[in-house]
This record gives structure tokens, C-alpha cells and sequence, in this order.
């Protein structure tokens, strides 16, 4: 499969590569990267042919953004595609001591110290948007993505549905009149849970979902309702997370993870079977993860992670692997994909 063949995203114009490059491993979210380490992946990442970037704010409290900015800039601009996520304010802390200690427990390995609040308003989604292209060092946004307004992140119905209702009289106006204006070419929606799409749907005029963790090699949950909604509406999919956070990117292995949590022995029995059979068709469990995705007529691209350049190159290589026919037609026949996924 070519890594950097074109396709449309949804009913808009934009057109994206197959492969893009998620910016998330760059704001330290296992492991601290350095700067001169981030650097590096990211020019393997070029050099290579990847011009599809997905950041967010919340990645290392803004230092994603810095990173691909300080490194995206210097390229030339008509080739870069970029796309980046709003719903968080950042501020610095007003005890920065303090602060640095807390925020050890709050997801990420490392980062920048700053503190946040969410804020899906008119005057929020604005902000957040030229926050971002001063982090970013750029004149431009192509995809913007509304992040994280989810049960999981919230933690209460109430509070979902008071962002809701932020985002439907005043946020979601801010984005459409963005791309109204020009000055981006997509809206779209950030989703980890199942059951977030078909509310966002009814509510807001979407371009695209990126859908992370739930259409993967691992899950096809999705494709009870939730795909099928979009299907008829033409709503694109962007796929983020297809290596399920490690695990079938290197199968059962010690601290490999399953959508962000040590993996139960179903899950790691799963993928161990799964793996066989790419095995059994000299296939890399790797390149099923990431090629499996783009069989969906509605996925334009799959983003992945890196934060060392040996993984862009893998990542890569991955993507241009030949996988046989067969192969889908076995993991469904032996109960480890579902028989309405789309493949060959």
C-alpha cells in the first residue's frame, strides 16, 4: 500500500495522504523525548514523505505543537498538512513549584508546565485557534478538531452536556465561521469513546471524525452504528491510535499496552493469535494494524505515532508491505476479525 497516496476526506476537498504522522509521543506521553530527539524523528519523518500532521494543545500541555512548529516552519509551507485540536485553554500556573509536582500525576511523562481549563466557547475556540498558530509558528490550520468533549475526560453526564450546549451556541459557530473565512478547510471531531459519534451528529454539520482506538485491528465496535451513521451522511474518518497504544504493533510483549491499560490475557491471547496468522503470510502484525483501517472507503488517512526515527522508518515500511487477500479471509474465518469489516 502506498504510504502517501492521496484520497478525500469525507464531502470536503482536502485530500490526505494514507500515512500521516500523530504528534502526540512528541508531548512525552509514555516516555520523556528530548529535544534533539524529537528533532530527529522529526526530519525522518520528512525525508521520508510524510507531510500529514496531527497535534493538539493537550499534547505535553502545548509542547507537541512547539516541537512540529519549530520543525514544520522551516519546511516548505504548500507541502504541510496540519491538523490540530481546540476545547483547552492554557495558562501559566499561579504557582508554577507547585504545579510542577501535581502535574507528574496528570497523564504525562513529561511536558510543559502548564495548567488548563476547558473552554468550547465562541470566544474559546477562537482563542485556542490563534494560540495554537503562535505555538505552531504557522499561517495556517487545515483541519481543526474538536477535543475530548467526552464522558471519559469530564467524568459526569451534567458536565458533558453543559460543554455541549457551550459548543452548540457559541464554538461550533467560531468554527464554521473559520472555515468560512478560509482559514481552515475541515471541521472535525476528536472521539476515544464508544457513543460519542451519533450524539455529535445530531447536534453539529461535521467534515470528519478522527476516531482513535475504536476502528482498529483490535475493536470494530464501531461498525455497529456508529460507522454506518457516517456512511450515510458521507462523513470522512481519520484513524488515529491503530496500533491499539502497542500492542499490535509488537504483539504480546512486556509493557505493551492495550488502548492505554496493561492488556487482560484475553486481549494479549487475541492479539498472540492474530499475530500468528500475519506470521503464517510472512505478514508483519504491524503492517495488518496499519493497513486495516483503509480498506473503509470513508478512512482517508491513518495517523501514528513516533517519537525515535527508526519508528517513522518502520512505520513506513510497514504501510508498503504487500498482505495477501487471504489473510483478512482467514482472521475472519477463525472469529478474529469481524466478517462485515471492509476488506480485499
Amino acid at each position: 500500500m502506498d504510504p502517501f497516496k492521496l484520497r478525500k476526506l469525507g464531502r470536503t476537498e482536502v485530500m490526505l495522504p494514507q500515512l500521516g504522522f500523530g504528534g502526540a509521543p512528541l508531548g512525552d506521553l509514555f516516555d520523556q523525548v528530548s529535544d534533539s530527539q524529537s528533532d530527529a524523528t522529526m526530519a525522518a519523518a520528512w525525508n521520508a514523505g510524510v507531510r500529514y500532521y496531527d497535534t493538539s494543545p493537550w499534547y505535553g500541555r502545548t509542547q507537541s505543537e512547539h516541537r512540529l512548529g519549530r520543525f514544520l516552519r522551516r519546511q516548505n509551507p504548500d507541502e504541510v498538512l496540519l491538523s490540530t485540536k481546540v476545547g483547552r485553554i492554557f495558562r501559566a500556573p499561579a504557582d508554577p513549584t507547585a504545579y510542577a509536582v501535581k502535574r507528574r500525576s496528570l497523564g504525562w511523562a513529561g511536558g510543559l508546565n502548564f495548567e488548563h481549563h476547558y473552554d468550547y466557547s465562541y470566544d474559546g475556540v477562537m482563542r485556542s485557534y490563534e494560540d495554537s498558530l503562535q505555538r505552531l509558528g504557522m499561517a495556517r490550520i487545515d483541519l481543526l478538531i474538536i477535543h475530548d468533549l467526552d464522558l471519559a475526560n469530564h467524568k459526569s453526564e451534567v458536565q458533558v452536556a453543559a460543554y455541549l450546549t457551550q459548543l452548540a451556541t457559541g464554538g461550533f459557530r467560531a468554527l464554521t465561521d473559520l472555515k468560512a473565512w478560509g482559514c481552515i478547510k475541515a471541521i472535525g471531531c476528536g472521539v476515544n469513546d464508544l457513543g460519542t459519534i451519533p450524539r455529535f451528529v445530531e447536534l453539529f454539520d461535521l467534515d470528519f471524525f478522527l476516531v482513535a482506538l475504536r476502528y482498529t485491528l483490535g475493536e470494530q465496535r464501531t461498525l455497529d452504528d456508529e460507522i454506518p451513521l457516517l456512511v450515510k451522511r458521507n462523513i470522512g474518518m481519520i484513524i488515529g491510535g491503530v496500533y491499539s497504544s502497542g500492542l499490535y504493533a509488537t504483539g504480546p510483549a512486556p509493557g505493551a499496552r492495550y488502548n492505554y491499560h496493561e492488556p487482560t490475557p484475553e486481549e494479549a491471547e487475541r492479539a498472540s493469535r492474530i499475530a500468528a496468522v500475519c506470521r503464517r503470510h510472512g505478514v508483519s502484525l504491524a503492517a495488518a494494524a496499519l493497513q486495516f483501517p483503509l480498506h473503509h472507503p470513508l478512512v482517508a488517512s491513518v495517523i501514528t505515532g513516533a517519537f525515535e526515527p527508526d519508528q517513522v522508518i518502520s512505520n513506513v515500511a510497514a504501510m508498503r508491505e504487500e498482505i495477501p487477500d487471504i489473510l483478512w479471509a482467514e482472521l475472519k474465518r477463525d472469529g478474529l476479525l469481524r466478517p462485515d469489516a471492509p476488506a480485499p
